[in-house]
């Protein structure tokens, strides 16, 4: 990208005072935008781009052997689901956990079964468990923090260790990642669907990960077929955002309009906000987005659809 094609975009993200906006492109910084120049070095809260990182560790502890696979029973995990009334329980997976169709009558943003509502219990995953079913699981995708917050808690108790440590270990610090902090549930738990915070190179790190397939310097962080799998727009979504889900990561596709030319395909961490993480692989591409001046009523404006879209299309 020239200085010249860029120039919307910074117009664009000066006007609406974008905390920061980072593009990655052949092996090069394309892009780093800092509303101000102490943000590349502060923390800040990623809010559910944290679910795309407990996939990645998941994943990695899945090729490792450490979690079962996808189509282990959360049973094994939870025993207590053998003596819900609803047997239906019995038959949800941590695949069903990582794209967010175990079924439960959920709704993320509020009411009685909600994310907020689980965050003032004692006990989250408890919470989460006792929750009526509405879908038959595997059928449906309906967003819910507290699947991931399942997922966190299976990955502590089968890797022995804090999900905070394991990625330290496992991920953070293969990747640089030297700085972070990361909320725990009252049960100790690290928070699997919010509450991570990184600063904006530590995003795009992880986004590169995933850009180079689960490859980092000749090591193989996790398995090419899974970073494949976990990626594939494999359930449709409503809510947040009309698109398809993975592995607790979002797909979707755009094209040239007026061209009509083919989609094409990319898959992005999501955070509440206007935090973001995009890949997108033909275009060898990973875009970083982190927002601070939004409103609770008003949807945060898409800047890669909005503004990076129209200028991929340009080039070609």
């Amino acid at each position: 990208m020239s200085s010249l094609e860029l120039t919307p975009l910074f117009c664009g993200l000066t006007e609406l005072e974008i905390r920061s906006c980072l593009i990655f492109q052949h092996g090069s910084m394309a892009l780093e935008y800092y509303r101000e120049p102490q943000f590349a070095n502060e923390l800040y809260k990623i809010n559910s781009c944290t679910k795309s990182v407990l996939a990645a560790l998941v994943s990695i502890a899945m090729d490792q052997q450490i979690v079962p696979q996808p189509g282990t029973p959360i049973l094994e995990f939870f025993p207590q689901i053998a003596e819900d009334s609803d047997i239906r329980k019995r038959d949800i997976t941590i695949e069903h956990l990582l794209t967010m169709s175990a079924g439960f009558s959920w709704t993320e943003f509020g009411g009685q079964n909600s994310f907020p509502t689980m965050s003032k219990t004692s006990d989250w995953v408890q919470f989460v468990l006792s929750q009526p079913l509405a879908d038959v699981p595997g059928t449906r995708m309906e967003y819910n923090s507290g699947c991931s917050q399942l997922l966190a808690t299976i990955l502590r108790h089968a890797s022995g260790q804090a999900v905070a440590e394991f990625a330290e270990q496992q991920l953070f610090q293969p990747l640089g990642i030297e700085s972070y902090h990361w909320e725990t549930d009252p049960q100790g738990t690290h928070t699997g669907g919010f509450g991570l915070h990184l600063k904006p190179m530590g995003m795009l790190q992880f986004g590169l990960l995933y850009l180079h397939e689960g490859s980092r310097e000749g090591r193989q962080f996790i398995q090419a077929e899974t970073v494949r799998q976990s990626t594939r727009a494999l359930l449709p979504t409503v809510k947040p955002q009309k698109a398809f889900y993975g592995w607790h990561w979002w797909a979707s596709s755009f094209s040239d309009e007026t061209e009509k030319s083919a989609e094409t395909d990319y898959y992005y961490a999501l955070g509440f906000g206007g935090q973001y993480i995009v890949v997108i692989p033909s275009y060898d591409m990973v875009v970083v987005v982190t927002a601070d001046k939004f409103k609770k009523k008003r949807t945060p404006v898409d800047i890669f659809r909005q503004y990076i879209v129209p200028m991929l299309v340009q080039q070609g």
